[in-house]
């Protein structure tokens, strides 16, 4: 694919799949009308398609995929009456609003925190009135992009964080949850969320003359306040800009309004121009939280036009017989608020949608400068579709190409004039719907036949998720050291100290500390110097949690069996052997693990032994000390001794070694994309990815047909064909029950750690019972 880091006019995206349905009638699908489409920053996508039944009744679907996986669809059956206009997402991407040409609002929450479980249990309601705008209402978190520092190692030196209040806040000063929206008739209504469940809704008229508004974007200020442009279609007629302020009095919600400065489209008094593009079609603000940088799309039936007003203070002039009478000093002159063209395009084909960036950046005077003479950076581009097909990717001020993808046609010229360009047969297929991704690496597009295309913008110069056969054994490894610190933490918080009147370290903190201090490789010794009354427990506790002790028994012994051979990168664990953070923790845990042996034996890891009179654990602990010493923190670090990778060659002849679940290979499209060649996809059908064959051949990731399943997280075996309902975690894979067996609250404990998310992060998808 094309280096776009400093793309040319001449710059081409790459396509990298396309996901459409299958052979369908269109007596029974047909694409919503306007098509509605919203990207959360979870990686989840939101778009409208409409369900027709033999007697021609409209359902009005909502669709939920995950991009790694857009095959896997999910529909919700929306019980809209009307044509669903906006789609939106709150800033947690947990949370979905659709609203409707009917007037109506609908919260959509995850069920159970799966994200192929919706329902919606609040909502409001403009009876009659569409809805054409709609936004959560801001959280007060933004963040400033610093452009010059583009090229620094450190993130923290690209951002940071400018101080922006929310719309409302509640005592404390927390924000308070809620959306407003903009009706076609010109009125404004706000719906707040209170900690109790109840809904708040107030509706108010922008300005006391109302009027048609077919058009509108919203946006918020530093100062908490909210700006709603409008428009009423027509090029000849000024769009409308007002401050709303929101406001919670005597337990109702009360909105005010202020009418700001409006604006006329430079193409509008252009005498050449007047005429030729009646209609605006598209209005957008830069961002959510710049309201003072407005895009405006001006079409006819055949070409477009696209300008970028940015509002400015400016000073006003005084008179000079004012002057003389009260002479203005410093910044005591009088300022006025005016709109002021930054940048606009020659004619263009008809643009279609638009996308613009969702990275909160901010943009000042001396980053203005340097943004247009340096490379191209994710936050900087919005994209435009037009009706023949083509996607452009421009600088959101200077409006200049930066890269270009076609869909069908054969590739022109950037700089071809739309009048000169030779128009298809027939209607080519073009996007109707648009939205970047929130890091703008990414954009996803809904065509006029329901099809879901993405495309990668830049080259990323890393990614986690894009994995190769080379690497697929490091995502393993960083998995098992998330799962290895949340057993560790989890396992320590059940410590209690014998005394109320303790110290100030924890019994956590004090087993940390004397495992470092004292590196003697006897369990037995290590186990006197601690206070074994603080590791008591429940004897049904320590059953309980058998089976995540059996892990890192398992673990143990399969990290020292793979020490002789060390020099496989090809082999999960391998960068455990160097890790002394992670040894060490695997230390703690072989003592507490050792003294809960004392107290329950059967909560101990079982090992098959050749010896009956084999001590398993005190043999384990003694090799893991050994390898701990060479590459801990404290101590220089050194290789294995000879003696220690000969008494590790003799494990698999004294126990027997057993092989780990590691997690099954990622069948997401990151790591499948190849250049110039997208993928061809169809909605509720899995595909066969290339590539995937090769990283199964890899050792110790090959699953066998027909081989047991198991719950990564509380590490129960499954069967071959579970009979319980799991959920996968749409990033990493990693499946578990969807209802938990356990009553005991410490294994409640570390289930909770997981209800919303994966240790990943990633969300939660229901799987069915057959899954492979």
């Amino acid at each position: 694919m094309c280096d776009l880091r400093r793309p040319a006019a001449g710059g081409m995206m790459d396509l990298a799949y396309v996901c459409e349905w299958e052979k369908w009638s269109k007596s029974s699908h047909c694409p919503s009308v306007p098509l509605a489409c919203a990207w959360s920053c979870r990686n989840l996508i939101a778009f409208t398609m409409d369900l027709r039944s033999d007697d021609q009744d409209l359902t009005r679907m909502i669709h939920i995929l995950d991009t790694e996986h857009p095959w896997d669809l999910h529909s919700i059956p929306s019980e809209h009456h009307e044509a669903i206009t906006c789609l939106e997402w709150d800033q947690s991407g947990s949370r979905l609003l659709s609203a409707d040409a009917d007037g109506q609002i609908k919260c959509w929450s995850m069920a159970d925190h799966l994200a192929n479980s919706w329902e919606s249990s609040v909502g409001s309601l403009v009876e009659g009135d569409p809805i054409v705008a709609l936004s959560w209402l801001h959280n007060g978190v933004k963040l400033a992009l610093h452009v010059e520092k583009s090229g620094a190692s450190s993130f923290g030196e690209k951002f940071s964080r400018v101080k922006f209040s929310p719309s409302l806040t509640l005592f404390g000063g927390k924000p308070m949850e809620g959306w407003i929206a903009v009706t076609v008739s010109g009125l404004v209504t706000v719906s707040l969320l209170k900690p109790s469940g109840q809904v708040l809704t107030s509706t108010e008229s922008l300005c006391r003359l109302r009027g048609r508004v077919a058009l509108a974007d919203i946006a918020f200020t530093g100062g908490g306040n909210i700006v709603v442009a409008t428009a009423d279609g027509s090029s000849t007629s000024p769009v409308q800009f007002y401050k709303v302020c929101v406001s919670v009095v005597s337990e109702k919600c009360r909105i005010d309004t202020e009418i700001l400065p409006s604006l006329f489209m430079r193409c509008t008094t252009d005498l050449n121009r007047k005429d030729k593009f009646p209609a605006i079609t598209h209005l957008k603000f830069l961002a959510r939280d710049m309201s003072e940088q407005v895009l405006l799309c001006a079409s006819s039936q055949t070409s477009s036009i696209v300008e970028c007003w940015s509002l400015r203070k400016e000073g006003l002039p005084v008179n000079n017989i004012f002057q003389q009478i009260s002479p203005v000093v410093g910044d005591k002159q009088p300022t006025i608020l005016k709109w002021r063209i930054l940048s606009a395009t020659n004619d263009l084909d008809r643009v279609s949608a638009v996308a613009l960036p969702k990275l909160p950046i901010s943009l000042t005077n001396t980053d203005l400068k340097v943004a247009s003479d340096t490379q191209f950076y994710p936050g900087l581009g919005l994209a435009l579709a037009f009706h023949d097909g083509s996607v452009h990717i421009v600088h959101r001020l200077s409006l200049q190409t930066m890269a270009v993808f076609y869909s069908s046609a054969a590739p022109r010229p950037v700089d071809e004039p739309a009048v000169k360009r030779l128009r298809s047969a027939g209607p080519a297929v073009h996007f109707k719907a648009m939205q970047l991704s929130w890091t703008s690496l990414a954009l996803v597009g809904i065509d006029s036949q329901g099809k879901v295309l993405s495309t990668r913008i830049l080259a990323m110069k890393a990614s986690l998720c894009k994995l190769s056969p080379c690497t697929v054994t490091r995502v393993c490894d960083y998995h098992t050291k998330l799962f290895l610190i949340a057993i560790s933490s989890t396992l320590k918080s059940l410590l209690r100290p014998h005394f109320l009147n303790t110290p100030d370290k924890s019994p956590g903190d004090r087993l940390t500390e004397i495992c470092a201090k004292i590196t003697d490789v006897d369990i037995d010794k290590v186990m006197i110097n601690l206070k074994t009354e603080e590791f008591v427990l429940d004897m049904n506790t320590l059953q309980a949690l058998q089976q995540l002790l059996q892990w890192v028994g398992d673990f143990v012994l399969y990290l020292l069996a793979s020490l002789p051979n060390q020099g496989s990168l090809l082999r999960p664990g391998h960068s455990f052997l160097r890790d002394g953070t992670s040894l060490g923790m695997l230390r703690e845990l072989m003592v507490v693990i050792r003294i809960w042996g004392l107290l329950k034996p059967s909560c101990l890891p079982v090992y098959t032994a050749t010896s009956d009179t084999q001590d398993s654990m005190s043999l384990l602990f003694r090799l893991l000390t050994k390898l701990w010493i060479c590459c801990r923190d404290e101590g220089p670090a050194s290789e294995p001794d000879e003696a220690l990778v000969d008494e590790c060659c003799l494990l698999p002849s004294q126990l027997l070694i057993p092989s780990l679940d590691w997690l099954p290979a990622s069948d997401g499209l990151v790591s499948r994309l190849q250049p110039k060649q997208p993928l061809r996809l169809q909605f509720g059908r899995a595909p066969t990815l290339p590539g995937s064959a090769a990283t199964l051949q890899l050792d110790g990731l090959a699953r066998a047909p027909g081989q047991p399943k198991i719950d990564h997280l509380r590490r129960l075996h499954l069967g071959a064909c579970p009979t319980e309902e799991c959920k996968a975690c749409t990033r990493c894979g990693c499946v578990t029950m969807l209802k938990s067996p356990n009553r005991t609250t410490a294994v409640k404990q570390w289930e909770q750690r997981w209800i919303k998310n994966c240790l990943c992060g990633g969300l939660w998808w229901r799987v069915p019972l057959s899954y492979p």
